[in-house]
């Protein structure tokens, strides 16, 4: 029978000789491969003492940052959780009460933001939809955990310090 894509090949039925039958010049090869990449400079880094550089547009860990005053610049329009192709993140939009005018900027806040990080995928889409710019994405690598609840970040890992000493330096990926 013929075949229909016309790339058969006749295999023959060769003996091996005595030297190809013991494998002796296969191990010597992967002997050679092994001893020309037992000299060579290792690709790895020893973390945490080393670090690798990252580009200019790297995104990584999330923030949610606050205005000059200190207040929180999420105002729950929700643009970032629906902008998300992996439908990471999660939020519940509350009213603002007399006397919190000093933590939210509008009368609407996220009383509850969370990202799965095992569902993110850093596109950063969540970062361009922000019309407040109070999502970025720091340089900060999301740490390894092993517990699947530790990758829920809320607004206890996400928000920023009040203190300038706590903020994160955004400044590099803001347009505006």
């Amino acid at each position: 029978m013929k075949s229909l894509s016309n790339r058969s090949k006749v295999v023959s039925d060769k003996n091996m000789t005595l030297l190809e039958g013991a494998y002796l010049p296969a191990v010597v090869k992967g002997l050679g491969i092994t001893l020309k990449h037992f000299f060579r400079r290792p690709a790895t880094l020893k973390y945490p003492e080393e670090q690798r550089e990252f580009t200019e547009v790297y995104r990584g860990k999330h923030v949610l940052k606050r205005d000059e005053n200190g207040a929180e610049r999420c105002t729950a329009c929700g643009l970032c959780a629906v902008s998300c192709p992996a439908e990471a993140i999660t939020m519940v939009a509350a009213e603002r009460k007399n006397g919190e005018e000093h933590l939210y900027r509008e009368e609407k806040y996220a009383a509850i933001y969370e990202i799965n990080m095992l569902r993110c995928i850093f596109c950063g889409l969540c970062e361009e939809a922000c019309p407040k710019e109070a999502i970025f994405l720091t340089k900060e690598i999301a740490p390894a955990d092993y517990e699947r609840e530790e990758f829920i970040y809320g607004k206890d890992k996400l928000v920023e310090g009040v203190e300038p000493a706590k903020r994160i330096d955004v400044s590099k990926r803001q347009d505006r």
